[in-house]
């Protein structure tokens, strides 16, 4: 028996010769004499071509060639007589290797929209469109690692479980091994995490920044790339429990390194896509959003707004007087929703905008403070239809200037002494963002909600497979 080809390979290969396929069924068409069957092995969003001469081959096994069965097919690869593909398999042997019950098949066409598709997560990567999606993603994380080795950037692999809260958010996942039915307490009646199996209490990290910013102080520069985990109770198409981050952290970058650093970043990512991806985002565009391939390569052929938030909120409170309405309030002091950056990329200046400077009051604790006092060194990558998509900083490098910053806010430094150690012990100026994984492929495959960029999507009350 011929080695199996994939069917991305099998397109591209010249008639001729005896190949063998495997994948699944994608439909089956045909008459009395002859069926065609449309298979496809996950390899590419294109399928297969196979050609049954049904006198050849026993009714009862091509009755059980239904979609959704898993079949092997050997035989002749020949020219294609039908358009949209250049070969096809005439079948001289046919083995199946699953059934599928045509009447159970969760993936019937009637029942197609996303929010069904969602209720069956696992079977939905057999779609085509999220064959094309989870194909794209696997290329996305490739291109990551690519860019920052081809950078010298060393990959620090930042712990999951941790005691520090990153975002001074509170919103955090609990670990314990503590018996929930009987809880230790101690004298003053509150959990005696002493107990616990750390012996203090821990999260899920929110990020690997601070424990990333240890690596830039001693390494130069670093990336981290894995999942991080908020227990933040949001039903909406922009937010998940569980998602994945791309945290850069490098030595001896100041804002302005850091937002080229960015740009050059996802230039490169989406570059990759176009060069690496295109049938399925060709899909993508054909399907659901026929602007997708233009604003990709927009983004890739543009050089970014760099904007002061300062000036943006006089933009937007401009398009205020002049009748734009928005949901949420604009002035300076509040935070940007993703209402208001979109109309500074979309609407003004119609490309990406990095914004900069934001007050110190609605950003972290450890970005670096501007000389007035009252704005932060902090840039946001805004992009169209997703809004925000990268956030970073310089960082506070003064130790003065973080510790009286971490008593303004009222924060413990009980968990913090080690990050606040690397201010006394050869502090430089470094700086950082975080681009979520997720939100990046929601720009890259216009996908309108982020449970459909994920393979098991991770969200209030939902924690299905």
């Amino acid at each position: 028996m011929e080695k199996r080809i994939k069917v991305k390979d099998l397109l591209k290969c010249e008639a001729g010769r005896k190949v063998t396929v495997k994948g699944w069924v994608r439909t089956k068409r045909g008459n009395k004499n002859v069926a065609f069957i449309a298979l496809n092995d996950g390899s590419t969003i294109n399928n297969i071509q196979i050609v049954v001469d049904k006198t050849a081959f026993e009714e009862s096994l091509l009755t059980k060639i239904t979609t959704g069965a898993a079949i092997r097919v050997s035989g002749d690869l020949v020219e294609s007589v039908g358009s949209g593909q250049s070969v096809e398999i005439q079948a001289g042997e046919i083995e199946i290797y699953g059934e599928c019950d045509p009447m159970r098949y969760p993936l019937q066409k009637k029942d197609t929209s996303f929010e069904y598709l969602r209720t069956v997560a696992h079977m939905r990567p057999r779609t085509n469109t999220f064959g094309a999606i989870l194909r794209i993603r696997n290329q996305m994380a490739f291109a990551i690692h690519k860019f920052f080795n081809e950078k010298g950037f060393v990959y620090l692999h930042t712990p999951l479980i941790t005691a520090s809260d990153c975002e001074g958010a509170g919103q955090m996942f609990k670990v314990t091994t503590l018996d929930l039915e009987n809880v230790p307490r101690n004298k003053k009646g509150e959990v005696d995490y002493t107990k616990d199996f750390f012996g203090k209490e821990t999260s899920l990290t929110v990020s690997g920044q601070l424990e990333g910013e240890l690596g830039a102080t001693a390494l130069g520069e670093i990336y981290t790339f894995g999942p991080t985990f908020r227990a933040e109770n949001s039903n909406t198409p922009r937010h998940l429990a569980e998602f994945w981050m791309i945290e850069p952290e490098m030595a001896f970058y100041d804002i302005k390194d850091n937002m080229d650093l960015a740009e050059e970043f996802i230039k490169y990512l989406v570059k990759h896509a176009l060069d690496n991806c295109m049938d399925d985002i060709k899909f993508l565009n054909d399907r659901y959003d026929n602007e997708l391939i233009s604003r990709l390569e927009s983004v890739a052929d543009t050089e970014f707004v760099r904007l002061p938030y300062t000036e943006g909120i006089r933009i937007l409170e401009e398009a205020i007087a002049n009748g734009t309405s928005f949901e949420y309030p604009v002035g300076w002091g509040t935070d940007l929703q993703s209402e208001h950056e979109r109309y500074l990329v979309e609407q003004h200046f119609k490309k990406p905008v990095i914004l900069t400077d934001y007050p110190k009051d609605i950003k972290a604790f450890y970005m670096k403070q501007n000389e007035d006092g009252k704005t932060v060194r902090a840039m946001d990558v805004l992009f169209p239809k997703i809004g925000e998509i990268i956030g970073g900083s310089e960082r506070e490098a003064s130790l003065e200037k973080l510790e009286n910053r971490i008593s303004e806010l009222g924060m413990s430094r009980r968990g913090l002494e080690w990050y606040i150690d690397t201010r006394r012990f050869g502090s430089v100026p470094h700086s950082g963002f975080g681009l979520g994984f997720e939100r990046l492929l929601l720009f890259v495959t216009g996908m309108s909600n982020i449970r459909d960029v994920i393979p098991f999507p991770r969200t209030p009350k939902n924690a299905e497979y």
